[in-house]
């Protein structure tokens, strides 16, 4: 069935300007965003598959350009706006947390680095700069590549805590392999710069991997 053969109080579009967006479900949200199905798979069909595919509306969320190629039925046009509405929504939950959160617990790390860098299919590190309360400052994507100690340099990071006046960072990064485990190299570099840091008497809070869906804490396995 098709959009157009519903009763017009059942048209998604239609429900949300007389009910509000909150009465419609996951799927008629995105049929409105996707306007159009393909031959053989109607926009709800389309919708489901979306929601399916990537975990739902949280999986989605993190998921990039390249993984909306999987979805037979997205050409470049809906890849776009889909992308555009995914960019525009963790823009929007990165820049309420910026306002409002003070990072007191590797979990609320955790979901801020996931907004930011876990559906990146490149390896990226970032560092937090926080405040003497642990109150976000900065977030800065200094390097890319694989990590180690020669392709992130502890002189840089170092630099750019003294430009923010942190008083703490946590350190991030993601792995597009999917595993959250830390390498040996992982480990070396956090220890490398703890103590590049410490000269500077700026703690180390954590150091967060994350791929898509999950995200591993180093402060929580005793590894800082």
């Amino acid at each position: 069935m098709t959009i157009k053969n519903l009763p017009a109080d059942a048209r998604p579009r239609e429900k949300m300007l007389a009910r509000g967006p909150s009465a419609l479900s996951d799927v008629e949200l995105l049929a409105i965003l996707l306007r159009t199905g393909m031959a053989g798979k109607n926009v709800f069909q389309l919708a489901q598959e979306l929601l399916d595919t990537f975990g739902g509306l949280s999986g989605l969320l993190h998921t990039g350009t390249t993984e909306l190629k999987l979805i037979k039925g997205l050409g470049p046009a809906k890849r776009a706006e889909v992308a555009a509405v995914l960019e525009l929504s963790r823009r929007g939950l990165a820049e309420q947390m910026r306002e409002r959160q003070a990072f007191h617990a590797p979990e609320a790390v955790k979901q801020y680095v996931q907004l930011h860098l876990a559906h990146k299919n490149h390896e990226v590190f970032a560092v937090l700069f926080l405040d003497s309360q642990n109150r976000l400052q900065a977030m800065e994507e200094l390097f890319r590549g694989t990590l180690s100690q020669t392709s992130v340099y502890p002189r840089e990071v170092v630099l750019r805590a003294l430009h923010h006046r942190a008083a703490a960072v946590v350190l991030s990064h993601n792995h597009p392999s999917g595993s959250v485990q830390p390498s040996r190299a992982d480990e070396t570099l956090t220890q490398t710069l703890k103590a590049a840091l410490a000269l500077v008497d700026v703690r180390v809070l954590d150091h967060v991997i994350v791929a898509q869906g999950q995200a591993l804490s180093m402060a929580e396995q005793g590894l800082i």
